[in-house]
């Protein structure tokens, strides 16, 4: 399987994510699969792809030419795809994907998740979505989203959009076994 995993550049993040992003790299290489992500060399991002690389993987990095000019690449990928926008980026990171999986991360994890989790609701994306919830990290996005539904501005159907895991382990195996969302769900998209 090709899994995106969505997380953090940022490296001033406490341990417990650090140490939840290089065993979902670490799983990931063990079961055969190939990591895919946004190429950063920093934070969580860097993190899975060491460990991934470290246990024997391949590591896809996909990261816009703006990036590459700033010098915040890593430069042990497997492979580098090189865009020409932010856009172009995310929309590759999905399409390549048998699976999202999302660390904890700030807004440009957040935004990428939850473009997922919109092109899922509009039967564009049918592929498994996974939060890695270490340490409670999505519980809030997780009520909103609860609250959404509650308050009908999303259908009770769309809290099956993603799954939930506590550990790497947890989410490879969501990643693994979660069906294939069904395209026709698509005209549940208007309330």
């Amino acid at each position: 399987m090709n899994i995106t995993v969505y997380a953090a550049s940022s490296g001033q993040v406490p341990d417990e994510y650090v140490q939840a992003a290089r065993e979902l790299g670490t799983a990931i290489a063990r079961e055969g699969h190939v990591l895919f992500n946004g190429a950063g060399r920093t934070g969580l991002m860097g993190a899975t792809t060491d460990a991934c690389l470290e246990a024997g993987g391949r590591a896809v990095g996909i990261i816009p030419q703006f990036m590459i000019e700033q010098g915040w690449q890593h430069d042990g990928m497997s492979e580098l795809v090189v865009t020409q926008s932010m856009h172009e980026r995310k929309e590759l990171m999905a399409s390549r994907a048998d699976a999202c999986i999302a660390l904890p991360g700030g807004v440009g994890t957040m935004e990428e998740l939850l473009e997922v989790i919109t092109w899922k609701q509009l039967g564009l994306y049918l592929k498994p979505i996974i939060l890695l919830n270490v340490g409670g990290y999505f519980d809030s996005l997780l009520m909103q989203m609860e609250r959404a539904v509650a308050e009908h501005f999303m259908r009770p159907q769309h809290s099956d959009i993603w799954r939930v895991a506590s550990c790497a382990d947890e989410a490879i195996f969501l990643a693994e076994t979660t069906p294939l969302w069904d395209a026709s769900i698509r005209k549940l998209a208007a309330l």
